[in-house]
């Protein structure tokens, strides 16, 4: 597998990310090795939080959640899924799959060996780390989520329906798929700060942004030629009853959280046309969700994590310390 490498130097001076790196190496699952780069703050023998990001962005998504809840006093880990942030990214795109990055994860988790963990994802980072805390169940004391989701192959109409009465853009996926597949690099600054014209999607970017923090979203990739995860990531989705077979993971992990006890909590952004209703899929369906305290922003977008950051990780210590 060909991998390439951000220079370290591009990730100098970001806006308010100043966390020392850390690095690990998980089997690549061809007998190669794959450095993936995860952020590592508070005491380490503190109750861990870890923080999942999804596609096109990375760990500096959550620089303004992770010093509320080190000064809550909890360890806080936020790594970079591979292709994306200072983690390897492989070059061709037929080396992403959604299993590959569940595998990769687990083993993160595994070598880091971490005990009663907070999970909290969104966008790719839950339908990867919901994967990852079902499978290793034993790990995790509680979930949080926000403008996340998890396909479940056993009944999309489920989710179609749930999407077509609750979403602003029931199209709006779709869309987004269509345009990236038509793209042969990505403007991820752009992306995040609404300002791509031609793409018709309200309620993905998370405008304003100042210059350098688009600069910092552009920063994993100095070209074309370091995106393949980014660019592939929207296609590898679930999208028809056909493709089921194919997601036997997903099916595997809606039967662990089709009795999931565990506290499950939810705070969506509702302008979100492509997951903000996902929420109403988890209060419904799993059993840990019910009677929880959970948030709703009405004019949150999917990176909600720009928009209300520290008072997500409100939310989440008050969580914490009730569930």
């Amino acid at each position: 597998m060909k991998t390439l490498r951000t220079p370290d130097e591009r990730f100098e001076n970001l806006p308010g990310y100043s966390f020392a790196p850390h690095y690990l190496e998980v089997d690549d699952t061809e007998g190669g090795h794959l450095r993936i780069h995860y952020v590592d703050e508070g005491p380490e023998n503190a109750a861990p939080i870890v923080l999942f990001h999804g596609e096109p962005t990375w760990s500096y998504l959550y620089r303004k959640m992770i010093p509320v809840l080190v000064k809550a006093g909890f360890r806080v880990l936020a790594p970079d899924l591979v292709g994306f942030g200072k983690s390897d990214k492989p070059t061709e795109k037929n080396d992403y799959s959604v299993e590959r990055h569940i595998t990769y994860m687990r083993a993160w988790m595994q070598q880091l060996d971490l005990q009663n963990v907070t999970f909290f994802g969104q966008d790719w980072g839950s339908l990867i780390g919901l994967c990852v805390c079902a499978f290793e169940q034993d790990r995790i004391d509680r979930i949080m989520l926000a403008n996340g989701g998890l396909p479940d192959p056993r009944n999309l109409q489920r989710m179609g329906t749930v999407a077509i009465t609750e979403s602003p853009d029931p199209m709006a996926f779709t869309k987004w798929q269509q345009w990236i597949s038509e793209r042969e690099d990505l403007p991820t600054g752009q992306i995040m700060a609404n300002e791509v014209p031609d793409l018709e999607v309200e309620g993905l970017g998370c405008a304003p942004l100042s210059q350098r923090e688009k600069v910092a979203y552009d920063a994993p990739f100095p070209d074309s030629s370091y995106q393949a995860g980014a660019l592939i990531f929207p296609l590898l989705a679930l999208n028809s009853p056909e493709q089921a077979d194919q997601f036997s993971f997903f099916t595997e992990a809606w039967e662990i959280y089709d009795s999931w006890e565990k506290p499950f909590l939810t705070a969506y952004g509702k302008a979100d046309p492509i997951l903000g209703w996902f929420d109403k899929i988890f209060q419904e369906h799993v059993p840990g969700a019910k009677d929880q305290p959970h948030s709703e922003f009405s004019d949150g977008t999917h990176f909600i994590q720009e928009q209300y950051g520290p008072e997500l990780a409100e939310i989440l210590v008050k969580f914490i310390g009730t569930a």
